[in-house]
């Protein structure tokens, strides 16, 4: 695999460097290049002994850990094994009689502004009921939960209540359709759906539980039990005798107080389904020791969390994001944050900078969409500028999800954070479990777009599809050669897709394939300030990154296909998008002939609508173009390289003599 040489360019060209200033250096956790340099060390010469440290020092064991990674059989690698721990506790418990038990654990701000506080004591004793809820359901250690709830403090306290169990927990993002939802409680055999009759989004409530209703409908959930029901609103809503209680009937006469069931370190905490090359998601497993670990520890580092921070991380616990950075990283640090139930732009495009005024936050951590989507308002309204708020409570701001680009980087460094505040643009994944490469405050130098270095004790490289070290200024593949605590464990019945995926032979089935493109920087542009400096390029395969969420090409193009009455054949590819990062571009052959003019755009939002039900909202095409066929080989491969020109608008320049029917490109380049 190659990098385009344009990619490789644009780091060379970047020659805006920003020093991390001396009071922060001063004030940080890791303070300075010779301290991140000393830790790097330290896990290059004592590896295990590097994590062992780290996972004493700062997780809480029931039952202390005597081996800290077995490589016995790779690449299932296993880590502090024999020792046990509870991954609520970590959270909850071990603030209990310290100063942080009266602390603000979460500030939750609703979609309508309304705004509440809940600090570690109270937490506690409610994720202690909730969890006894779960329990007189027949819940226990080992069952499975999936989770379609609004982005709530109740959320978060399933979540806990779950891991508190010893049972696995899986979020599916509030935004899936009915089948995606029917399709994860199937695959995860789940025996209880934590849901709430509507979500509130921008003014607008949105149904959940009919959705899990039309999910159970679908068949294949009879393991489904019990169905506990959050009332968001007044608004009723199905209840299904036997199965079906509201939290209000679940929690009345259960006991605050819930002893936390030690698990071993590598009891799964959670499963989260993500998108793959192939149509059918991949739950991603992740375990209770490794990860709680780096959850905490990149709170420390990366975040810089001091006692007096206000941390907010606007993901949706349906993501890995707000797994990492909303229900376990900042209650394992003992800091107090924000959750946002709405949108950035309701009712204005001003509710993040009114938040940050008003809740005083200290470090904010958003998605370059966002940071897309906000300068577009600032600059047709300037009403809803940042610099119209006071944002001095600011001190580290963070971007996550896709890559920023250099000109929003800026943007967001001047007009947030007043050109005082560092950026910590993190590259990391589902698989990892927290981040992997980016600044750290008090280290780094930024330059704008890219994620600088790796966090220490992680061996990341760029090799080349024989896993040769590419060397700086050359692109290639992502890789992690050596585990790390956090790392995905298998695939959740699926161990061969696991190997496949991310340790495939051709690297040794030993290295962690990333699937991203990246090159490292030669440091010339901007007089070796940034040499070896990380930059992510894009996806290797057929994932795309929309607004920071990753969907499979061939998720989407097996959701047209089902639309049998009109789609004949589909393929899907990514262009580049000023607000998403990457949209969505499908090309369709349909059975009754190329439609166009007004029929087109009909069939066209049909098309549109179908995949928002049949995946969810966040999977509809921007662009849908329709032809008598698709750009094929003689053997019959579709030549998606030409249909990513196509999408982006490119002049055709690769060769085509391999096609059969060069003449459709020209058919498929034509907009609705």
């Amino acid at each position: 695999m190659s990098v385009p040489s344009s990619a490789i360019e644009s780091v060379l060209i970047e020659n805006r460097v920003f020093p991390p200033s001396d009071a922060m250096v001063k004030c940080a956790r890791i303070s300075g290049m010779a301290a991140y340099n000393a830790l790097c060390a330290q896990a290059g010469g004592d590896y295990e002994g590097f994590w062992a440290t780290l996972a004493r020092e700062n997780l809480a064991w029931s039952k202390p850990f005597t081996k800290t990674l077995d490589e016995s059989n790779a690449p299932f690698y296993k880590w502090f094994e024999d020792g046990e721990l509870n991954a609520s506790a970590n959270c909850l418990d071990r603030h209990m009689g310290t100063p942080v038990e009266n602390k603000t654990a979460i500030i939750f701000e609703a979609d309508d502004g309304a705004v509440a506080k809940v600090t570690y004591k109270e937490l506690l004793a409610r994720v202690g009921q909730f969890a006894n809820a779960l329990k007189a359901r027949g819940v226990k250690k080992g069952d499975r939960v999936i989770l379609y709830m609004p982005m709530t403090v109740e959320g978060v306290i399933a979540m806990q209540a779950c891991a508190r169990l010893g049972a696995i927990h899986s979020v599916v993002f509030g935004g899936f359709s009915a089948k995606a939802l029917q399709e994860r409680i199937v695959n995860i055999g789940a025996v209880a759906v934590i849901t709430a009759n509507v979500q509130m989004r921008g003014g607008r409530a949105m149904p959940l539980k009919a959705v899990v209703d039309e999910a159970l409908a679908l068949g294949g959930c009879e393991a489904v039990k019990t169905v506990l029901v959050y009332q968001r609103t007044k608004d009723a809503c199905n209840m299904v005798a036997g199965r079906d209680l509201t939290f209000e009937q679940a929690l009345a006469g259960q006991s605050t107080t819930c002893a936390p069931v030690p698990v071993s370190a590598e009891h799964p905490l959670f499963v989260l389904y993500t998108s793959g090359s192939t149509g059918q998601p991949k739950g991603v497993v992740h375990c209770t020791g490794g990860y709680l670990l780096w959850a905490k520890l990149t709170m420390d580092w990366t975040f810089d969390l001091k006692p007096e921070d206000v941390f907010w991380c606007t993901a949706d616990i349906g993501w890995i994001t707000g797994h990492t950075y909303v229900a376990y990283g900042p209650l394992a640090a003992g800091g107090t944050q924000i959750m946002f139930e709405g949108v950035p732009t309701y009712p204005d495009a001003g509710r993040f900078w009114q938040m940050i005024e008003r809740h005083k936050c200290s470090v904010f951590y958003t998605a370059p969409t966002a940071v897309r989507s906000l300068i577009k308002a600032s600059e047709a309204d300037p009403k809803v500028h940042p610099k119209r708020f006071d944002l001095s409570s600011l001190r580290i701001l963070g971007s996550v999800g896709e890559p920023i680009n250099p000109e929003a980087w800026v943007w967001y460094y001047k007009n947030v954070g007043g050109e005082r505040c560092p950026i910590v643009d993190t590259w990391w994944q589902t698989e990892t479990g927290g981040h992997m490469i980016n600044p750290l405050p008090g280290v780094t130098a930024l330059v704008p777009g890219s994620c600088t270095l790796p966090l220490p004790g992680l061996m990341i490289s760029i090799v080349d599809e024989m896993g040769h070290e590419m060397p700086n200024g050359s692109g290639g593949m992502l890789v992690i050669k050596r585990p790390w605590p956090s790392m995905v464990r298998t695939i959740w019945n699926d161990p061969e897709r696991f190997k496949k995926s991310y340790f495939p032979e051709e690297l040794g089935g030993k290295t962690y394939l990333a699937g991203d493109g990246a090159v490292r920087s030669t440091g010339e542009a901007t007089n070796g300030a940034d040499r070896g400096y990380f930059r992510i390029t894009g996806r290797i395969d057929d994932v795309l990154n929309v607004s920071g969420h990753r969907m499979g090409t061939m998720e989407i193009e097996s959701a047209l296909a089902a639309k049998s009455d009109l789609v004949a054949e589909a393929a899907v590819v990514g262009r580049p998008d000023d607000l998403t990062g990457e949209a969505i571009c499908a090309f369709v052959v349909l059975k009754g002939g190329r439609p166009t003019g007004d029929e087109a755009v009909r069939i066209a939002n049909e098309l549109r609508n179908w995949i928002a039900k049949e995946i969810g909202p966040i999977a509809k095409p921007k662009d849908i173009r329709f032809g008598d066929n698709l750009p094929k080989t003689r053997s019959g491969k579709i030549m998606r390289r030409l249909l990513r020109s196509i999408a982006k608008g490119e002049p055709i320049t690769q060769d085509v003599s391999t096609l059969e029917n060069p003449q459709i490109l020209k058919q498929l380049a034509e907009k609705l």
